[in-house]
């Protein structure tokens, strides 16, 4: 079994792959925290906890001076009976106390996990997972919380969250609701975050854990660009593939909170959940409130063995859909070359133009519907503009397919434009607060999604549309972020559950229309990469990474977004020079040597490029097709930094070892350039590697501990260099 209840030690033990977790029951039914880390064959409690006297540490038991919470590791902390460190979560009651008291009181262990109501989160069949379920009582309010923790047997994954029961008589209001704590016992370690912004998104930040509080959070109603529901604590001394990783990956895609702080005794408490900022949740009797799923993963190899349990787990046991495993089509998206100016014909030159180079998909974005023709217009009236298309999208889809090529379309279902028609119509729908201003972003405001007619209404015309012509990929873009976060709807001791109504109502609204339509490849987006999360990749199998699609920005963005996520899920294409975010020229080379690593996608006007250019084109094609399941499925691994140097290199082997993809690039020219060599990883020792397209052998082990010399003649800045590797 992969979970063990000792009656004696009174110790759960989840087993995963390589991990353990372990839990103990205290005196009067503390559930306290004891070890999370390698893999214990058997836990006695050789590091049991230690009891003593402890200054200004107050005492639940009367003339015992040695037990206090405060100094107790503990599960799921609880506020105001002597723990000082922030809790899991915090309660107000009728009478306006916030202390609570929560003890044992059962448990069970099933094999398989349960869904989280309302909720995207992992999943897994009857075998190879089994789930602790362990229910906690606060007595005098007949409260229960109930503690799910799943292990999976093939990877070092436990999947946390909690469920608060309200089994009393009287109203409770949910302060704070985490999804996971957990205490360790020490403070020496670092931690890592993925801050950024609009065009910069998911770079990493590394640094010391502090005394007090360091966090990383979101209060814009989405996960965002600028922080991301991720936190690391890792040993000093990790690299990509030595020492100890502690991570923590939100799967939600509001409001969110992630927090280490380090207290008095050198040890330190990680809390991850919806952020407490602007939330309460009334909780009446009988009703029950479930928290998103947190998932913890333990890596004892580094960064690099961490980022390949959650490529490889995530693929599996997150992605949903058709197009879980599948190939993913090379796309060529229609919005820099034309924005909101084009008409049928034009379209249909450029998806000529792609047709002949190798393109598959033709991807039709923003400017298609109702007066659409600048971002201050008309988001919301999802009825294809008749100017632009007079035929409709049908006769488009027609001489799209006709080419043999697929079709797809953009959308930006939550959002309303205040010009519009439906905006002029239900001028309530947005989420707004009476006699306030509300502000615009691009001249748009949010649809209100906790209303149950408002996502009636855009799940109609969405499929109205998706029904009306062969589509077979969206776009699904999400431009701006929550204010004036109020709902007409909702009383007013209900206001603040209104962030999180909403983003419940958007992931009911992607589950129906995915669901309606499971031929469709959906892929997420919110301005770029504001809302690439574990929450929105259950409901849609791919994001695109960055509106940024300058060459030397996206290295750092893309190795950043590689640290959690499955290549398979990244959309990178290739965009026109100067680059129209940081008007950079690059080489059309490099463009496509970053592009490749990702989905691979164009993003220019294909008519204008000269024959050499476009020739080009054809060979990046004809190349990437080539490689296209080793870089979606392979097994990625990072080799060079850009957050520590001006080269980044990383890698692609396939299953089996017998084939591998290698990229370098280097973005400044060097006068004295190093004669330096590229050490490869996660090749086969035994086998002999062919370089394609040249008559070169080499053994795995020689390019592993040797290395391949980088080429002396890549000249100037902004360069870039491929190695296909195929097993002799």
């Amino acid at each position: 079994m992969a979970i063990r209840f000792d009656e004696e030690q009174r110790t759960f033990h989840l087993q995963g792959k390589s991990t353990s977790y372990v839990m103990q029951l205290e005196r009067d039914g503390y559930l306290t925290h004891q070890y999370w880390g390698r893999k214990i064959r058997q836990f006695r409690n050789s590091n049991r906890q230690q009891y003593i006297d402890r200054s200004f540490s107050p005492n639940p038991y009367n003339r015992d001076r040695t037990f206090s919470l405060d100094a107790l590791p503990q599960e799921y902390p609880q506020y105001g009976n002597s723990d000082f460190r922030k809790p899991a979560y915090q309660i107000q009651m009728e009478n306006g106390s916030t202390v609570t008291d929560l003890r044992y009181k059962s448990h069970r262990i099933f094999s398989g996990k349960p869904k989280l109501a309302g909720l995207p989160a992992t999943y897994a069949g009857q075998e190879g997972a089994e789930t602790l379920e362990i229910t906690m009582e606060d007595k005098l309010l007949h409260l229960e919380v109930v503690l799910l923790y799943t292990i999976f047997s093939e990877y070092d994954v436990v999947a946390r969250s909690a469920q608060f029961r309200n089994k009393g008589k009287q109203k409770l209001k949910l302060l704070q609701a985490a999804s996971v704590s957990v205490d360790f016992r020490r403070s020496d370690y670092d931690m890592l975050t993925m801050p950024g912004a609009w065009g910069k998104e998911r770079h990493l930040e590394r640094r010391a854990l502090q005394a007090g509080i360091q966090s990383t959070e979101s209060t814009r109603g989405a996960s965002s660009h600028q922080q991301h529901p991720f936190i690391a604590l890792m040993e000093k001394h990790v690299t990509e593939e030595q020492g100890e990783v502690f991570g923590f990956h939100l799967v939600y895609s509001g409001n969110f909170l992630a927090q280490a702080e380090v207290d008095q005794f050198a040890t330190t408490r990680v809390t991850m959940g919806i952020n407490p900022f602007d939330f309460t949740w009334l909780l009446e009797p009988n009703e029950t409130f479930q928290t998103p799923e947190a998932v913890l993963v333990y890596a004892a190899d580094g960064l690099g063995g961490m980022s390949h349990t959650l490529h490889e787990f995530y693929q599996q046991h997150l992605v949903r859909g058709e197009y879980k495993d599948k190939e993913r089509p090379i796309l060529i998206n229609n919005w820099e070359a034309t924005y909101f100016d084009f008409d049928a014909d034009k379209i249909e030159g450029i998806a000529k133009a792609g047709s002949e180079l190798g393109i598959e998909l033709f991807v039709l974005d923003d400017g298609w519907f109702k007066k659409r023709n600048s971002d201050s217009t008309s988001l919301g009236d999802w009825f294809v503009d008749k100017a632009k298309l007079p035929n409709g999208l049908v006769d488009l889809a027609k001489r799209v397919n006709d080419l043999g090529m697929q079709f797809g379309l953009w959308f930006e279902p939550e959002m309303v434009s205040v010009d519009s028609d439906l905006y002029r119509e239900h001028p309530d729908w947005c989420l707004h607060v009476p006699h306030r201003y509300r502000t615009e972003s691009r001249d748009q405001l949010v649809l209100d999604f906790s209303r149950q007619d408002v996502r009636k209404e855009i799940i109609k015309r969405v499929s109205d549309i998706l029904e009306s012509a062969p589509i077979t990929y969206v776009k699904w873009d999400m431009n701006r972020h929550l204010s004036e976060v109020g709902s007409a709807l909702l009383p007013p001791e209900r206001q603040r559950e209104t962030a999180h109504r909403h983003i419940l109502g958007v992931y009911e609204v992607m589950d129906e229309i995915t669901s309606r339509f499971p031929q469709v490849l959906f892929e997420s987006c919110s301005g770029g990469g504001g809302r690439h999360d574990p929450g929105i990749l259950y409901y849609m199998p791919q994001a695109w990474t960055s509106d940024n699609t300058d060459a030397v920005e996206r290295l750092k963005i893309q190795y950043g977004t590689s640290l959690l996520y499955p290549i398979a899920s990244m959309g990178s294409h290739v965009s026109d020079v100067p680059n129209h975010q940081v008007h950079r020229f690059t080489s059309l080379e490099m463009r496509g040597d970053v592009a490749m690593a990702g989905n691979l996608g164009y993003e220019l006007d294909l008519t204008k490029l000269t024959s050499e250019e476009k020739e080009i084109v054809k060979q990046q094609i004809i190349s990437y097709k080539e490689i296209r399941r080793l870089v979606q499925f392979g097994q990625f691994y990072r080799l060079k930094s850009p957050f520590e140097g001006n080269e980044t290199a990383w890698m692609f082997v396939n299953e089996d070892k017998t084939e591998a993809f290698i990229c370098y690039y280097r973005v400044l020219a060097e006068p004295a350039a190093p004669l330096a060599s590229l050490r490869m990883k996660g090749l086969d020792d035994a086998k002999d590697y062919r370089i394609i397209g040249t008559s070169e052998i080499y053994s795995g082990d020689e390019l592993e501990y040797s290395g391949i010399r980088i080429p002396t003649d890549l000249i100037g800045d902004f360069v870039s260099y491929t190695w296909h590797l195929k097993a002799e």
